[in-house]
């Protein structure tokens, strides 16, 4: 093959297929090696698979990276990619850390990273894209500089912000954004989380582990962290305050908005694996004399979740739970058979039994199966809305804690992870 010289920002997000043309998985991220001598080693990339799963392919099976695809040599292994002490990651770690160029005596911010291939199946850092520090000889600037010219490159990592990290992972969907703080050293992953909106922040808290996002909201500050909380579905932020220290929980409540800690105080007081606890506060909720075109209108705003949005709960006002007496539901797939102007109350259905707040997680997916349903509604003995289960955090309660975390059954092939 001939030499070969690759952004690895470029590179991310590029195909990967088998020497018949079958697609392994996408480009993730570039594994590098630093040395006490020499360019730094390029030993392999990151992909990702099927299921989301990250592996690792050695650069020394790479045949060939050219028009906008990367061919492998054989078969890939497929046990999850885990980080060793001695690896650093281009796109996780590299990008956006300050450096000093030797020849310009001044500071630059690394923007993206070049390997090259010097020898068959063996590759190097060879060139470093920077943006140069305003007050230097080419303030401002943008150049591409030898690696040999760049100092720093290994180790500056103190206050290393983390602007072209977020700029690459904004289409993401949450659960993907996850899935790559997931992976970066913790002093990364709260810089990353620092520079997001705090609606950003809070949906991406919401997939998770206990663990992560723990450290993350540590890390905030306490009115930035009361602030994502604030935006949070309730019972996503009572399940993250309850895993909190009481000290630590009682001040964020106290500096959440009142509406808000209020909802979150009052599911704090059912255990976690009943309705009340998995319940969130803030269903649809619509009185008999609205229309379906206001229940459509309802369901399509963004922040409602797919499960939440096919079933509308009816109550009595008022309309902010607890609400005044359940009446019953209007499942979507109903609404859309009817004319805009239809009033709730002629087609709700009153045959969906709600459950009490203390009902076990396990009668709550019995009902759900049961009835084929995505949501239930949870009332009080006097028959007012509390709140709804959706049948997704039913999932997250059933499933192991680490489940996030997990890939599943792994599949071995017989490829070594050589490192060059």
């Amino acid at each position: 093959m001939a030499p070969t010289r690759v952004f690895v920002g470029r590179l991310a997000g590029t195909t990967v297929f088998d020497p018949i043309g079958d697609k392994v998985g996408k480009v993730h991220d570039c594994v590098v090696l630093f040395r006490l001598k020499g360019p730094p080693l390029a030993v392999g990339l990151v992909i990702e698979v099927t299921g989301k799963k990250r592996v690792f392919l050695p650069l020394s099976r790479v045949t060939s990276i050219a028009n906008g695809q990367v061919i492998t040599t054989g078969l890939v292994n497929m046990r999850r990619f885990s980080q060793r002490a001695t690896e650093t990651m281009v796109m996780g770690e590299l990008l956006d850390r300050s450096v000093s160029l030797k020849n310009e005596s001044g500071k630059a911010t690394v923007i993206d990273v070049a390997i090259e291939q010097f020898r068959r199946g063996e590759w190097r850092l060879c060139d470093i894209y920077v943006r140069t520090a305003k007050s230097g000889p080419h303030g401002g600037d943008s150049l591409i500089v030898p690696v040999s010219d760049i100092q720093g490159l290994a180790t500056g990592k103190e206050g290393q912000a983390a602007t072209q990290l977020l700029s690459r992972i904004t289409a993401l969907k949450a659960a993907d954004v996850a899935d790559v703080l997931r992976d970066l050293p913790h002093e990364r992953r709260r810089a990353v989380a620092k520079g997001m909106t705090d609606e950003r922040l809070a949906d991406v808290l919401e997939e998770l582990g206990d663990e992560d996002r723990i450290s993350i909201v540590s890390s905030l500050g306490v009115d930035r962290a009361a602030d994502v909380l604030d935006v949070m579905q309730p019972d996503d932020a009572a399940d993250l305050v309850s895993e909190l220290p009481a000290s630590q929980a009682a001040m964020l409540l106290e500096r959440m908005t009142p509406e808000d800690a209020e909802d979150v105080r009052r599911l704090l007081a059912y255990d976690d694996r009943t309705a009340g606890g998995m319940m969130t506060t803030e269903p649809i909720i619509l009185p008999p004399e609205a229309t379906v075109a206001t229940m459509l209108a309802q369901a399509r705003k963004a922040d409602v979740t797919p499960a939440l949005a096919s079933i509308v709960f009816v109550t009595r006002p008022p309309m902010e739970t607890p609400t005044g007496r359940f009446i019953g539901v209007v499942h979507l797939q109903r609404a859309l058979r009817e004319p805009p102007s239809t009033p709730l109350g002629r087609i709700i259905d009153t045959d969906i039994d709600p459950v009490d707040p203390t009902a076990s997680i396990g009668t709550v997916a019995r009902e759900l199966a049961t009835y084929n349903l995505t949501a239930l509604p949870v009332v009080d003995e006097s028959r007012l809305l509390l709140g709804a289960v959706s049948i997704d955090d039913v999932l997250d309660h059933l499933l192991p804690d680490d489940w996030r975390e997990t890939d599943g059954e792994d599949t071995d092939f017989e490829l070594e992870r050589a490192h060059g």
